[in-house]
């Protein structure tokens, strides 16, 4: 049996499930498998603590230009979905991080400028002999975009014979796609907020545009959560099981240990939700931010800058505190335009409740179609598709030819398979992949989107956000762009740092926090953006908190706020309020000395 783990988005306890869940079940006898597929920041060997005996470098073809052969006509360029080239006074400029290696480049050059040749962007590690259960994870390479080529590698990991449970990432874009395609069941595990349920709906629309069967599991439950429970009746889906919410579980979790050590009732808990196991399949609900409608346009007011810097807060993966922070410092900050990079799974709209003046379709590349009357089963388009996106299973046509079929799940909308037809029997149409916003609110413009589910191509989304940010920052002389980024270190993040003037990497005093706050330290010292460090929830681990403060100093850089632990911030998240609007709390306290060390930072900058 194959499991998927999945969230709408990072910090629900989605890892802490799924290993709590291996070791139940290892312990209890089954054959058990545990496969991190959040190959982006995998956080599971941190409390397996395995002894990787095997190693598998993930290779995809890159495109390499040859200068001589080059006449500049910009055709590679032009032909380019992802804008990863550009031709300027006749030289190829090629920006590896925005490259999906799909093979265009190297087709459509004239001149045969463009070869390929394998690269390495990641790897997956295996322990065979870990006890008491088989564990492997992938490592996605910094400032690499490919994370779906990784996850595939490590479900080359899967084993029929036993219960294989995958991790994926969190959200619902490409990398999630793969870990949970193909699964036997996807678990989504949630908590009982109004983020919880918006996550949770995202994550239900994935799942089940997959068809996967799915079930729910409610964690750090207070009894009936009734805000899940109320969508899951509505939507016709089974609660799997409940995990309660417990101070204790989340200083286990800090100190990188196994809940089910410390609580045996846990254990228990987790062999009945696999032995009862229910899962549904129903038709995915709508996506209600995609068909909002805008109400017209707000007169914004001018303010009196002359130049703009870009505040970006991202975090090593969800669930750290990250757009908590980002609602509050739009209460605390002054003119700015606020952006929401995190088109995956946003959430900053949940406390600003933005009223929306635009609305706009976004067109994400193309997505191909074949005329099976014209196909003649050549398998030219099949061996050409390097997403592995075209199959020779596709409908007999009137002639008799077995026809190739495009799994639109699959396809990146790279435009190669129209181009190496030879029978000009695939098209390619504009793919609309979701929608931005401009929005009014209390606390200023907004700039905000949402990815349509297992839609591709998020970090160009991410880039149309931004894009629209800085034009309304100068248009409207506003001396700051305030932008609550995405988790992970993927393409969606790289595209919403590169060029900021600012990163605030907020993190949490936990073995996972200090693991992930290193890899996304690396990721902005590799596009070279400063960045500096809070740390939420200070007080619950200080011994990890004070590795954080070191690690900070390795990257010669420092900790800029200390949030400490405070009850208050979960009853501002069900209010949907900012933290600071709520009360004044230790926590609204904290944030606020936070905003006067970023604004003392930014002032610093302006003036250097």
């Amino acid at each position: 049996m194959v499991i998927a783990i999945a969230s709408g988005k990072g910090g629900t306890g989605k890892t802490t499930f799924a290993v709590n869940l291996a070791q139940a079940l290892a312990e209890a006898g089954e054959t058990v498998r545990l496969l991190d597929c959040d190959v982006e920041e995998p956080n599971d060997h941190l409390f397996v603590k395995p002894e990787f005996t095997e190693e598998t470098e993930v290779t995809v073809p890159k495109p390499v230009w040859h200068e001589d052969r080059c006449t500049g006509c910009g055709q590679c360029a032009e032909a380019c979905n992802y804008n990863a080239l550009v031709v300027v006074k006749g030289k190829v400029l090629l920006f590896n991080q925005l490259c999906h290696s799909c093979g265009v480049c190297a087709h459509i050059c004239p001149e045969g400028a463009f070869t390929e040749r394998e690269v390495a962007i990641g790897k997956v590690q295996a322990a065979p002999g870990n006890q008491p259960f088989y564990f492997a994870h992938g490592l996605l390479d910094i400032g690499e975009a490919l994370a779906p080529s990784v996850v595939r590698g490590v479900k080359e990991h899967v084993d029929p014979a036993a219960i294989n449970i995958l991790d994926a990432s969190p959200g619902t874009a490409c990398p999630v796609v793969e870990a949970v395609s193909g699964a036997d069941a996807a678990l989504l595990v949630t908590e009982p907020t109004p983020f919880g349920l918006n996550d949770l709906k995202l994550a239900v629309g994935l799942t089940l545009k997959l068809g996967v069967p799915t079930g729910i599991i409610i964690n750090r439950s207070q009894g009936e959560d009734r805000i899940i429970a109320d969508y899951a009746e509505e939507v016709g889906l089974p609660i799997a099981g409940r995990i309660p919410f417990k101070r204790s579980y989340a200083e286990a979790y800090s100190g990188g240990h196994l809940l089910v050590d410390e609580d045996p009732q846990l254990r228990e808990d987790l062999l009945r939700m696999y032995r009862d196991l229910q899962v549904a399949t129903v038709p995915p609900p709508a996506d209600e931010l995609l068909s909002v409608d805008a109400d017209g346009a707000a007169p914004f007011t001018v303010g009196k800058a002359t130049s703009y810097q870009e505040l970006t807060i991202i975090s090593g993966k969800g669930g750290t505190g990250k757009t908590t922070v980002a609602a509050s410092l739009a209460h605390l900050s002054g003119d700015k335009i606020l952006a929401d990079n995190d088109v995956d799974a946003a959430d900053l709209h949940l406390i600003l409740a933005p009223r929306v003046c635009e609305a706009q379709d976004f067109v994400g590349g193309t997505k191909a179609e074949i005329d099976a009357d014209r196909c003649r089963g050549c398998g030219t388009c099949v061996e050409a598709c390097h997403f592995g996106a075209i199959r020779r299973d596709g409908p007999v046509n009137d002639k008799g030819v077995a026809t190739a079929r495009i799994d639109p799940l699959l396809c990146e909308g790279c435009g190669l398979c129209p181009l190496v037809c030879p029978e000009g029997a695939i098209e390619g149409h504009d793919n609309t992949t979701g929608r931005w916003f401009v929005s009014s609110t209390d606390h200023g413009p907004m700039v905000h989107a949402r990815l349509g589910i297992a839609e591709e191509n998020s970090g160009r989304l991410v880039t149309c956000v931004r894009n629209h940010s800085a034009e309304m920052a100068r248009d409207l002389k506003r001396g700051l762009v305030l932008a609550d980024g995405p988790p992970g270190t993927g393409c969606p993040v790289i595209a919403s740092v590169t060029g900021s003037d600012l990163v605030l990497v907020v993190t949490e005093p936990t073995v996972s926090g200090v693991h992930d706050l290193r890899r996304v330290l690396d990721l902005a010292a590799h596009f070279g953006v400063p960045a500096l460090v809070a740390i939420n929830k200070a007080d619950l681990n200080r011994e990890q908190a004070r590795r954080i403060e070191d690690l900070a100093a390795e990257y010669k850089t420092r900790v800029v706020g200390e949030i400490p632990f405070d009850p208050e911030v979960n009853e501002a998240l069900v209010a949907r309020q900012a933290v600071v609007a709520h009360g004044d709390g230790p926590a609204a306290q904290a944030i606020r000395g936070l905003w006067s060390a970023l604004e003392t930072e930014l002032q610093r900058n302006t003036t250097a």
